[in-house]
C-alpha cells in the first residue's frame, strides 16, 4: 500500500504522491508568538510531526518549512501595551514555543520568521499591483482584489458568488462567511511598528506572510500545506488566491488539516477555566510523554476529547511500553527462535504501517503495538520467547517510537526545566506536589534562588511585608528555608 491522506481541497482520501519521487516539500503554519501555545495548538503540531516522521520512515527526504508569525495585529497591540518593540515582545514567546515543542519531542522543521522576509513581501505586493490583482488605498495600505480570483472558496467550499470588488476587511483574522478584499500590506497607524519598503511604510498582512515564505523556500508549487482546521478560512483560502493569481500555478497539491480538541467534553476557553498550555499541565505533575501520547491517540481528522483521566491512562500506557522494553533488555533467554514470536513481531510492524498508511490512523497503530505487548508478555510467562526473538520485538518497538516518540525515559529532566521556569517567573505556587518532588531531587540553580531572596529583601525594606512573606512562603514550598537574622537574610535547602 501507499500513504493515503485526506485532501481538504478534494474533500476525499487520496493516495499521496509527491512531485518528486523521493522528496516531500511541505509547509506548515506555525505559531503566532504573542503568548504561550495551548494544547489545541500542539494537537495540530503533533499531527504534523507524526506525518513528517512517517514520511521519513517511508524513505522520503523531507523539506519541511514552518513559519513563525512574529508580526500581526495581536503582537502589535500587545507590544504597544507593554511598552516594548515587536522584536522584544516576540522573542520570549518564540523561545517558549521552541522549548515546548522540544518538550514533547516535536522535530524542528526549517523555520521562516515573517520579520526577516518583509522586503520580499513588499515585492510580492508590487507585482500583484502590476497585474491589477491588488490596489492601494488612500492611507497607503494595499488590498487583494477578491473578484479577480473566481475560484475563491474552492478550499473551504463556501459559496462566494456575490463577491464585490472594493468591499474590504483589514483585520488579519475574521469569522464571517463573506468574501471581502483582504489586506496585503497595512499602513502604520500612529505609534505602530512599521517597515520602510519599496511600496511605502507599513507591515505585511498575515495571509501574505505565508505565501511569500512558503514559495521562497519550496517553490511556486509544492506537495503539501498543513495547519489546524481553523485556518481553512480565511487564511488558507487567501493564501491560495494571492499565490495562484500571481503564478498561474497550483499552490499546493495536498491540504492537511487537523481538528481541534475538546477539554473534558467542552470547547477550550479561558472563561470556562479549561484553557491549558503545555506548561500548565507539567506544573500539575503530568509527564510530557503522557501529553504527547494522548495528543496522538486519536487520528488527526477526529475530534479529541482531552481529559485528565485520559492523561493518567496515557501515563499507564507509556509506562507499560517502557517496562516491556526493559523486560526485553534485562531478560535472560534460552538460545533459539520461536516462529510464533517472530511472526508476531513482523505482523505488528506491518499492522502499524498499514494503520498509518490509512490516513495516519494513530489509534490503530497504538492498538497494534499493545496487542503485541500483551501476547509477548504471555509468551514470556510461558517461556516461549527465545534469545534470537528479542531483536525482532525491539525492532517493532523502535518502529513505533520513530513515530510516537514516548519510550525514552527522560520525563523528569524535562519536568525540572518547567519547574525552573516557574521559579524564575514567580509561579512557584503553581508547582504541584508531584512536581515538587522532582524539583527537590533536581533543585533550582543558586542564582535563581538568590534573585528571589533579593526580591524578598527589597520588599521588606519597602515595608511591603505582604509581598515579602508571600515570596518566603513560595520558597519554603519548594524546599528552600529562608532565615532572617540580625546579620541579614540567609537561605539553605531542606
Amino acid at each position: 500500500m501507499a500513504l493515503r491522506l485526506y485532501n481538504t481541497m478534494s474533500s476525499r482520501v487520496e493516495e499521496f504522491r509527491p512531485l518528486s519521487d523521493n522528496e516531500v516539500r511541505m509547509y506548515a503554519c506555525g505559531p503566532t508568538v504573542y503568548d504561550y501555545g495551548h494544547i489545541g495548538n500542539f494537537r495540530t503540531f503533533v499531527a504534523v510531526d507524526i506525518l513528517r516522521r512517517f514520511l521519513r520512515q517511508s524513505g522520503y527526504k523531507i523539506l519541511h518549512v514552518m513559519n513563525i508569525t512574529d508580526v500581526d495585529d495581536k503582537i502589535i497591540r500587545n507590544a504597544a501595551r507593554d511598552g516594548v518593540n515587536v522584536k522584544q515582545y516576540t522573542a520570549k514567546y518564540e523561545k517558549a514555543f521552541l522549548e515546548d515543542a522540544a518538550l514533547i519531542e516535536i522535530q524542528q522543521p526549517t523555520l521562516a520568521k515573517a520579520t526577516e522576509h518583509v522586503a520580499k513581501m513588499a515585492e510580492f505586493v508590487s507585482k500583484l499591483v502590476e497585474k491589477d490583482l491588488a490596489y492601494r488605498t488612500d492611507d497607503g495600505s494595499y488590498y487583494f482584489r477578491i473578484a479577480k480570483f473566481p475560484q475563491y472558496g474552492k478550499l473551504s467550499k463556501k459559496d462566494f458568488g456575490g463577491m464585490q470588488d472594493g468591499a474590504r476587511v483589514d483585520v488579519d483574522e475574521y469569522d464571517k462567511d463573506s468574501a471581502r478584499d483582504f489586506a496585503l500590506w497595512k499602513a502604520p497607524k500612529p505609534g505602530e511598528t512599521s517597515w520602510e519598503s519599496a511600496i511605502g511604510p507599513g507591515r505585511p498582512g498575515w495571509h501574505l506572510e505565508c505565501s511569500v515564505m512558503s514559495m521562497q523556500a519550496l517553490g511556486e508549487t509544492f506537495d503539501l500545506h498543513a495547519g489546524g482546521e481553523d485556518l481553512i478560512f480565511p487564511h488558507h483560502e487567501n493564501e491560495i488566491a494571492q499565490s495562484e493569481s500571481m503564478t498561474g500555478k497550483t499552490f499546493a497539491y495536498f491540504w492537511f488539516h487537523a481538528r481541534f480538541l475538546l477539554v473534558e467534553g467542552e470547547k477550550m476557553s479561558k472563561s470556562l477555566g479549561n484553557f491549558f498550555t503545555l506548561r500548565d499541565l507539567v506544573l500539575k505533575g503530568y509527564r510530557p510523554s503522557s501529553i504527547r501520547y494522548l495528543l496522538a491517540s486519536v487520528p488527526y481528522r477526529h475530534q479529541l476529547n482531552f481529559t485528565f483521566d485520559g492523561l493518567k491512562q496515557a501515563a499507564i500506557s507509556v509506562e507499560r511500553l517502557r517496562n516491556f522494553r526493559l523486560r526485553l533488555a534485562a531478560g535472560t533467554f534460552p538460545d533459539g527462535t520461536s516462529s510464533n514470536v517472530q511472526s508476531l513481531a513482523d505482523d505488528t510492524v506491518q499492522r502499524m504501517r498499514a494503520a498509518l498508511e490509512d490516513d495516519l490512523n494513530t489509534a490503530q497503530a497504538q492498538a497494534a503495538i499493545f496487542d503485541m505487548v500483551r501476547r509477548a508478555n504471555a509468551a514470556f510467562d510461558s517461556g516461549e520467547i527465545k534469545k534470537h526473538d528479542v531483536p525482532a520485538l525491539l525492532v517493532a518497538l523502535d518502529r513505533f517510537d520513530e513515530i510516537f516518540a514516548v519510550l525514552n525515559d527522560d520525563d523528569v529532566a524535562r519536568m525540572k526545566q518547567v519547574a525552573e521556569w516557574a521559579f524564575t517567573e514567580g509561579r512557584e505556587k503553581d508547582i504541584s506536589d508531584e512536581l515538587q518532588e522532582a524539583v527537590r531531587s533536581g533543585q533550582f540553580p543558586d542564582a535563581d534562588i538568590e534573585k528571589r531572596v533579593a526580591e524578598m529583601e527589597a520588599a521588606r525594606r519597602a515595608r511591603d511585608f505582604k509581598s515579602s512573606d508571600a515570596i518566603r512562603a513560595q520558597l519554603t514550598d519548594t524546599g528552600i528555608i529562608v532565615e532572617i537574622t540580625k546579620d541579614g537574610v540567609r537561605w539553605h535547602r531542606k
